[in-house]
């Protein structure tokens, strides 16, 4: 068994038996690391297919996220890790290349958890991946892991509802059944509410959903390539925000303004987000 699916095992064996939001937990202080390596060219060229990038040229500014998968659920199993990895849902994300990455660029990943902060729907995490090359900081990300609990502010009134602008329409994408499978197989993450209706109604979803960061890079990759690209430069960064997810098979309207974009079906708003570019 790979140790990708080590941490899978032991974050379903030991999700039982952690408690998020219970007073006075904390962070644990370590980094999980990968040394220098060379990207795998095979699964690169499956993501970037499966994504809409071209399959030669810079890495896809999204795709360091998946080789830090790993060394994330490494931190994110560990005994000392407060919160169940079962059941975290991704809630955002921010991602900034400091410097175009190539195929052939030997990266360092290093993982950590930096923030735990109370969320009116439970608790949630930030985690911190961090590519470097040559010892420099290259690319980087955060991201918010939220764990759903009772909290003490079910009296307090509801939020005001998320009301996003409706921006131009300029692609439709049509999702088949099995995407959630292909971009399992090709970043290797492989979360059972993406791979069948079965095992995803298991969660209490009705039917299997696209993850979340397939979107991201899809978006990024229509940014940047496609009707929808805009003003010319490389993207720099982009932040996203994760509002409801995308059932499939489904299909969703791709829509973007200036630095502006956000995934829709109808009315219904599943994801936001920006991007910056280099001048």
């Amino acid at each position: 068994m790979t140790g990708l699916g080590l941490s899978l095992v032991r974050g379903a064996l030991t999700s039982p038996f952690k408690r998020a939001g219970r007073p006075g937990a904390t962070l644990p202080a370590g980094r999980a690391v990968l040394p220098p390596a060379r990207i795998p060219p095979g699964p690169l060229a499956a993501y970037s297919r499966i994504c809409g990038f071209a399959e030669s040229g810079p890495v896809p500014l999204t795709y360091p996220h998946v080789l830090g998968f790993p060394p994330a659920m490494r931190l994110m199993t560990g005994r000392d890790f407060p919160l169940p990895v079962l059941g975290l849902v991704h809630t955002w994300i921010e991602i900034t290349g400091h410097r175009t990455l190539h195929p052939a660029d030997e990266l360092e990943l290093a993982v950590h958890a930096d923030e735990l902060a109370p969320h009116r729907r439970g608790t949630e995490v930030t985690v911190v991946t961090e590519a470097r090359r040559g010892g420099e900081l290259v690319w980087e990300s955060r991201s918010g892991y939220l764990s759903r609990h009772a909290t003490g502010a079910a009296a307090a009134p509801a939020p005001s509802p998320d009301v996003s602008p409706e921006l131009p329409a300029v692609a439709e994408w049509r999702l088949p059944t099995g995407l959630g499978r292909r971009y399992g197989a090709a970043s290797g993450d492989r979360n059972p509410i993406h791979l069948h209706p079965v095992t995803a109604r298991l969660f209490g979803f009705p039917r299997h959903i696209a993850h979340g960061m397939w979107t991201v890079a899809r978006c990024l990759a229509e940014a940047g390539t496609g009707a929808g690209a805009g003003e010319p430069g490389r993207i720099r960064s982009v932040r996203a925000d994760f509002k409801a997810p995308v059932l499939l098979p489904s299909t969703v309207t791709y829509a973007a303004t200036g630095s502006a974009f956000q995934v829709r079906s109808g009315s219904r708003v599943h994801l936001t987000g920006s991007v910056a570019r280099e001048d």
